[in-house]
């Protein structure tokens, strides 16, 4: 039977005075009391998921493929509590490309993760041997989710862990972790015991987490800086690590564009989650001889889309996340005001909605070097930059140390590749952006992480690969 939502919070909202409260971005009402867990629960969840790893390993593909889509089946069934859960704590809508997208997505994920083959490759195979490439399970993957999409990001890391034969646990974000716990609760509703945990602790817990000699694998998506701190602490374990940083994508327009044609693309490219999205399109290099008619048709399709409260059903953009975040933001563009720049559509703080809300902001006439371009703002402002000469664009793209994503946008697919093959990204769109796929590796180069994720380059990422040589002659 489908929970609701209050019996899916009860599960997991700690009793009132023993916990951190935890406030809803989009009314700033009280949500209820997150559990705190501390080194010594991470101690414990750690000893008892190393001690349920060989069971869990001896299963087989064959025996946790049939139990990872009974989990997705029990998600599905209770999908509308879990959505109404993040929406009230994560901000964002329930519809559109909202919370009922993003359980709809983990759901998705974990079901594509089930099913993505991986068998054993015969590398050598002549006179001398037979090599076969195999791959085993590390041991255990810690995996530290972010605020943004934590179920979605939370499954990327759980559900190729798990399939592979590793036990997990993971670290929600502080901001989010009512949200992870409940959905980590579900999964638990069905896996086997002690092969899936989560602490809804602090920076602390984190910090030990990352550097716990009882650790094999850290899956981590999060800003740079905390990235950086991971590979230090990693040292001490060794920990293999996957991350998945900072982006401030670049998007490029051709001067053959059609404006029409792109703009609802650009524009959806830029703000899904109202911005808040690692592989979001967070600069935007626009022909001079198509500048304004982008602009302009940015500006009229922004004013179509409602931003509102979570619950509304009507919303399509909720709140920026948190308090900190929402003042990156208007700090971005506060110094963009103050450098000339034009603010075509928002530039204020939309207090008549709430608190934590900023509306679509359209910067144009903005150039290299101002920090809204530079930094990445995660929120809801796009700086618009006019260029004359495809090859400048393309090193305006490439300059900053970051490249997750980018995005050649074109009415000639053929004439988009060698520009595309040309932009230091770990993933190129051609007239799409952040447009992820669960068999479609993703990954970052430069500062923007190492490590593939999702379909068998993802599976291969949380196992560890064991070469078994065979006399010649001899078939596997």
């Amino acid at each position: 039977m489908a929970l609701t939502y209050e019996e899916l919070l009860a599960r997991v909202a700690a009793p009132a005075g023993t916990g951190r409260l935890v406030h809803e971005p989009a009314t700033g009402d009280a949500l209820a009391e997150a559990p705190v867990h501390d080194v010594a629960a991470l101690e414990e969840a750690i000893r008892a998921a190393r001690a349920a790893q060989r069971d869990w390993d001896a299963l087989g593909h064959e025996g946790r493929i049939p139990l990872l889509n009974r989990v997705a089946d029990h998600l599905e069934e209770n999908s509308e509590a879990l959505a109404q859960l993040l929406a009230r704590e994560q901000g964002k809508p329930l519809n559109g490309q909202g919370a009922r997208f993003e359980v709809g997505g983990t759901i998705a994920w974990l079901r594509a993760t089930a099913a993505t083959p991986l068998e054993p490759e015969v590398v050598v195979d002549d006179a001398s041997q037979r090599t076969e490439l195999v791959y085993r399970p590390v041991g255990l993957v810690a995996a530290i989710g972010p605020w943004n999409w934590p179920l979605m990001i939370g499954m990327w890391q759980i559900a190729p862990s798990l399939r592979m034969g590793n036990v997990v646990v993971v670290k929600p974000s502080e901001y989010v972790p009512l949200s992870v716990l409940a959905l980590v609760s579900l999964i638990n509703d069905v896996l086997p015991a002690d092969v899936l945990h989560v602490l809804s602790g602090d920076r602390e817990v984190g910090a030990r987490l990352t550097e716990h000699p009882g650790v094999d694998k850290v899956m981590f998506t999060g800003s740079t800086a905390t990235g950086r701190k991971i590979v230090e602490s990693s040292a001490k374990n060794l920990a293999r690590l996957t991350l998945e940083l900072g982006g401030n994508d670049a998007g490029i327009v051709l001067p053959d564009a059609d404006p029409d044609a792109i703009v609802e693309g650009l524009f959806w490219g830029a703000f899904i989650n109202t911005g808040m999205t690692c592989a979001a399109l967070k600069r935007l290099y626009v022909h001079d001889s198509l500048y304004d008619r982008v602009v302009d048709g940015l500006a009229a399709y922004a004013a179509k889309v409602p931003m509102g409260k979570s619950l509304d059903e009507d919303s399509l953009l909720g709140p920026v996340q948190n308090k900190a975040q929402f003042e990156i933001v208007e700090r971005l563009v506060e110094d963009a005001r103050d450098r000339g720049a034009r603010i075509v559509t928002g530039g204020e703080p939309a207090k008549e909605i709430g608190e934590l809300f900023y509306p679509i902001t359209l910067v144009a006439d903005i150039t290299d070097g101002a920090a809204l371009v530079d930094e990445e703002q995660f929120g809801p402002a796009l700086p618009i930059i006019r260029y004359s000469d495809v090859d400048d664009a393309v090193a305006s793209a490439n300059r900053l140390d970051v490249g997750l994503g980018a995005s050649v946008w074109t009415s000639d697919v053929a004439a988009a590749r060698p520009v595309a093959e040309r932009l230091e990204a770990g993933t190129v769109w051609v007239n799409q952006h952040g447009m992820v796929h669960p068999f479609a590796p993703f990954g970052g180069v430069k500062g923007s992480g190492y490590g593939l994720e999702f379909g068998v380059e993802g599976l291969k990422s949380v196992a560890a690969p064991k070469a078994i040589t065979l006399p010649a002659g001899v078939a596997g």
